[in-house]
């Protein structure tokens, strides 16, 4: 198979690039750095069945081309973080919509294989959990930014639906739920590698708001794996289905629980969300997925535990940093 991986120097795309490769697979990556980064790929170079290009999503001229020459494109590329949302509506809103409607208008020439990855956040503040597929998306005012993102997701997922039921392009639409591990970067408000990296360094471990909200977290070889078994199976074309787990923790709960697991002493603070993000910001109390359609479709049901997901991330962290002191050292 020859996959093209848009966002492909992503977390994600990285460890779906891997196992691709691993597998035989030829593969294309695009990516124009904004979130992505080199390190995440350059262990896949030495694969000669990896290609990357640097260049934005908006080279339709080049996107045209890599689309045209894969067999299934995998669309990761997209704005991603509570931070970056809150700080740059703009690019949230015009890198997730523009990046879809020209992948799908590309593949739409010749009927690619197109799998959208969505997220958990378009159902907004619906709190009848778990969440099922068919449940209303309750999102909030547009003049909280906060919901920009929800929004665009959501405006996803209905051209690539459109694209399905009238040019019949087949669509696969996988909505993620809090997928970590390593690699993930906490740079735009991840919680996993923030509370992990901050134990690790003996820092106060910081919560925002105050801990009771929920997540549910899905390890990314696991991910990558309903993604690929998805895009193998045609009754998923056309359907939207979660990827993630329903083994649900406060964030006041994680936080405790990376502290005991890194054998940190690391103190736990509390940060208003108005501090953190900006005033009166929103969000989500709860966020569970209903795991029924993945099941049923593929067979498969996301199962790392988190103390595999901790120590995963922890050991991924640990180790940049020694390179960092062995690289600097004179």
């Amino acid at each position: 198979m020859r996959a093209l991986i848009t966002g492909g120097a992503g977390f994600i795309g990285s460890h779906l690039a891997e196992r691709m490769l691993e597998a035989g697979d030829e593969v294309l990556l695009l990516d124009n750095l904004s979130t992505g980064s080199m390190e995440n790929i350059r262990h896949l170079k030495k694969y000669d069945r990896m290609h990357y290009f640097l260049e934005p999503i908006e080279n339709r001229r080049l996107l045209s081309e890599l689309v045209d020459e894969a067999d299934v494109i995998f669309h990761l590329a997209a704005a991603v973080g509570v931070r970056l949302i809150v700080e740059s509506p703009v690019r949230t809103i015009e890198t997730n919509v523009t990046g879809t409607h020209l992948v799908l208008e590309a593949a739409a020439k010749k009927r690619k294989l197109v799998f959208l990855a969505s997220s958990s956040e378009v159902y907004g503040k619906n709190v009848n959990v778990p969440f099922d597929e068919d449940a209303d998306l309750v999102l909030g005012p547009t003049n909280k930014g906060r919901w920009s993102y929800a929004a665009s997701k959501a405006l996803d997922e209905f051209l690539a639906l459109s694209y399905w039921k009238e040019k019949k392009v087949p669509v696969i639409v996988g909505r993620l739920f809090n997928t970590v591990g390593p690699r993930q970067t906490g740079r735009y408000g991840m919680v996993m590698p923030t509370l992990v990296g901050q134990a690790l360094a003996g820092l106060p471990l910081t919560i925002f708001g105050n801990g009771k909200q929920s997540r549910c977290f899905c390890d990314v070889q696991d991910c990558i794996e309903a993604i690929l078994r998805l895009t193998a199976t045609r009754g998923a074309i056309g359907e939207v289905i979660n990827i993630g787990t329903d083994h649900e923790v406060t964030i006041q709960g994680l936080a405790e629980f990376i502290r005991e697991r890194t054998r940190s002493s690391s103190s736990i603070k509390y940060v208003p969300y108005d501090q953190a993000y900006e005033p009166s910001f929103e969000d989500m109390q709860r966020r569970v997925p209903s795991m029924r359609k993945l099941e049923c479709l593929t067979g498969f049901r996301p199962q790392a535990p988190l103390p595999e997901i901790v120590d995963r991330v922890a050991a991924h962290i640990t180790e940049k940093r020694l390179m960092r002191l062995v690289s600097s050292a004179p």
